[in-house]
């Protein structure tokens, strides 16, 4: 009698964990899909983790996971967290999330383009308002961030007529529009750049990153009246006080902000009454358990055939 299949084990907070285990024990009828919500039952001796921001004290169990799978975007509530040594690390790399992704870069960066945040402030005061709109081919958007989620916004504001500019740690060929990489990149990337977006993982190099530096050498005034800026990456790329000061004092003239360093965002923080500043509530990209779940699925298949992982994560990167 073979021996039973390791279990999958699924430590979510945040989200409601129901359609999870529903849609995990259909994926695997042939093991247990269990939740580690309780910290008193018992951990099989055999099994996969997926995770989603849990207690880190679920990284301290024994036994130990045969490997970690994100169940969202990011990588880093897992790799703060000292996950176990020696066990492997799956990201999300799915075409639906980064559809989702590039969704939610396009309307926002059409947002800032269409000057909509002075359209709607002009329905409020009924006051009609015709002001010049120049067209998308005048309109650089650049990107910080060029992997899977980077170019699928790309490909969606090429196509709109956007010019679009990338920007990464490394050198990138064959992505089809203009990339620039390091710190020696840096200033050339911004002075051209009108829509500045961040889709930049949260790693030791990037935390912190964008500020008052960056925001004062973005291309001003530019076509736009001046540059706006998106956040859909992670929080903590960002200097918030210098974010704050930016958008009060004109240095940016707008902002979607859809990552904050502290989430929920706290009902006394200063950007949910500033009229310049779109806030939605981290949902850029949200995690579908149906696609999710197959991106676990192809890995395990991987890890049991003696493969390695396709989306394992460099721990000394961060992602």
């Amino acid at each position: 009698m073979s021996a039973a299949k390791p279990a999958i084990v699924l430590a979510i907070r945040g989200w409601n964990p129901g359609p999870w285990l529903e849609r995990f024990s259909q994926a695997f009828p042939e093991r247990a899909v269990l939740s580690a919500a309780d910290p008193d039952v018992p951990l099989p001796e055999r099994y996969y983790l997926g995770a989603w921001k849990p207690d880190p004290a679920i990284y301290r169990r024994e036994p130990k996971p045969q490997a970690i799978f994100s169940l969202g975007a990011g990588v880093d509530h897992i790799t703060r967290s000292n996950p176990p040594e020696g066990v492997p690390i799956g990201r999300v790399i799915d075409p639906d999330l980064s559809g989702r992704m590039a969704e939610y870069v396009t309307l926002h960066a059409l947002w800032h383009f269409r000057q909509m945040t002075a359209i709607v402030a002009a329905q409020a005061a009924r006051r009609w308002m015709s002001q010049d709109q120049p067209a998308a081919r005048d309109v650089v958007v650049g990107l910080m961030g060029v992997g899977a989620m980077g170019q699928a916004a790309a490909a969606a504001l090429l196509a709109l007529g956007f010019k679009v500019v990338g920007w990464g740690r490394n050198a990138r060929t064959g992505l089809g529009f203009e990339a620039f990489h390091g710190t020696e990149g840096l200033d050339a990337f911004l002075r051209t750049t009108d829509i500045l977006v961040s889709l930049l993982p949260s790693t030791p190099q990037t935390r912190g990153l964008i500020g008052r530096a960056v925001f004062s050498r973005l291309h001003r005034p530019g076509p736009i009246g001046g540059p706006c800026f998106i956040n859909a990456g992670r929080g903590d790329a960002v200097n918030e006080a210098e974010l704050l000061a930016a958008l009060t004092d004109g240095t940016l003239r707008a902002a979607s902000l859809d990552v904050f360093q502290t989430e929920p965002l706290p009902p006394d923080s200063p950007f949910w009454s500033l009229p310049n500043v779109l806030v939605t509530p981290h949902n850029a990209a949200d995690s579908s358990p149906e696609a999710i779940v197959g991106v676990v699925r192809a890995e395990i298949d991987r890890l049991e055939a003696g493969l390695p992982l396709r989306t394992a994560i460099d721990l000394a990167q961060g992602y």
